[in-house]
């Protein structure tokens, strides 16, 4: 018999939620009802991905009487929603963490608010390479002038009106050590004269002073079909004479932070064509390797931590002073996700899984009503996807 909508969830909410026993390592995660307004928290078993509970945001887990300390394994600074008031004894709600039993009274040290040296390391092995270039000369001599007026007392606005440059522009120079880190290697995109460039370099070689005239009638005869104004362009570009074509930093990014015994052959040439490039980024490729070491659960990662954090602080890597000192702020949870083997995983599995149910009762999903929805103990089916085949052959 047809029943109101009211009379379904009165129903529904007689039936008896099952009980769920303490766990002994739980996974806790925040999502937003709505958002900047009210906010929920999901709490399960993490060790076995399968009892969930909800709760609001701002009440202590329904979980914490039985366990006896609960570490983050994510930073608290990584929360959307504004901070709530809680007690001294309630774990930081965070959008995403892990937390396991242990021994009571444990807490995140302060960041330490001894700056890191940003002073070059003696004894460098090679030198930095000189970029050339109009662009280059201008940013050397706009670096030294900049430099020279710091130098005499001058202040970073009177820089800018003395130069008549943008004041971040003159902040960037002033922050900076050495010109070349403020140029920038030139994209090109690739053009017909890529596939005859072996031959070029080998013609200047034999000849420095040829024409390039002749130049361009012998790639012609070998199947070059572009004009004469491309060809004079590259060579005075410098891509002739150039070892590789210039590799950009996203991408080189990429290589550093992909498994060597993943990249090809190509691509592991010119990483370590990078690498020895100059001492900076010999040690940036030694600390990602080092790094990369850890994040494979371990019980003496946490001391390892430490000396990498010593290392990269001694470098001239300011980027990766930020990231220390990221480290240090929340200690507490990446020791706890480098030493311990759970995961968050299957916490934003459930987190998911709850937002698509929100969704489902067009965002009208109260905490009673979410956990008949989602009773403890319900596993969800894993659905696998072939990607190889088209389902419409």
């Amino acid at each position: 018999m047809p029943v109101s909508y009211a009379s379904a969830l009165r129903l529904l909410r007689r039936v008896p939620v099952p009980e769920v026993r303490v766990p002994r390592v739980i996974g806790v995660a925040d999502f937003a009802l709505r958002r900047r307004h009210s906010y929920a928290t999901i709490i399960i078993n993490a060790e076995t991905v399968s009892e969930s509970r909800y709760c609001p945001a701002a009440k202590p887990p329904l979980w914490k009487p039985g366990c006896a300390d609960i570490r983050a394994s994510r930073p608290c600074a990584g929360t959307d929603r504004p901070p709530t008031p809680r007690r001294s004894d309630e774990p930081c709600p965070t959008r995403s963490r892990s937390a396991t039993a242990g021994t009571c009274g444990t807490t995140s040290p302060r960041p330490s608010s001894k700056k890191s040296p940003r002073t070059a390391p003696a004894g460098r092995k090679r030198a930095r390479p000189r970029p050339r270039g109009r662009q280059a000369a201008s940013t050397r001599e706009r670096w030294q002038q900049v430099h020279a007026l710091r130098e005499r007392g001058v202040g970073l606005l009177e820089c800018a009106c003395r130069l008549n440059l943008a004041l971040d522009t003159v902040k960037r120079y002033d922050r900076v050590a050495e010109p070349e880190r403020l140029i920038r290697a030139p994209k090109y995109r690739p053009t017909l004269v890529d596939p005859y460039r072996d031959h070029l370099r080998r013609r200047r070689l034999e000849n420095p002073a040829v024409p390039v005239t002749h130049l361009l009638q012998e790639i012609r005869e070998l199947g070059y079909t572009g004009s004469s104004n491309l060809l004079v362009r590259y060579i005075n570009q410098g891509r002739v004479e150039a070892d590789r074509p210039a590799l950009s930093p996203r991408r080189l990014a990429r290589y550093l932070l992909t498994r060597p015994d993943r990249l090809k052959g190509h691509q592991r040439e010119r990483v370590e064509a990078a690498r020895t490039a100059c001492h900076e980024m010999t040690a940036l490729a030694d600390l990602i390797h080092h790094f990369a070491v850890l994040l494979d659960p371990a019980d003496g990662n946490a001391v390892l931590l430490s000396t990498w954090i010593t290392s990269a602080q001694a470098e001239d890597l300011p980027h990766l002073h930020a990231f220390t000192r990221g480290l240090e702020k929340d200690r507490a949870a990446v020791d706890a996700a480098l030493t311990l083997p759970y995961h968050n995983g299957g916490t934003e599995g459930v987190n998911n899984k709850t937002k698509l149910i929100k969704r489902q009762m067009y965002g009208r999903a109260s905490f009673p009503l979410l956990r008949h929805r989602d009773p403890p103990g319900l596993t969800t089916p894993s659905v696998t996807t072939d990607y190889g085949t088209d389902p419409l052959d």
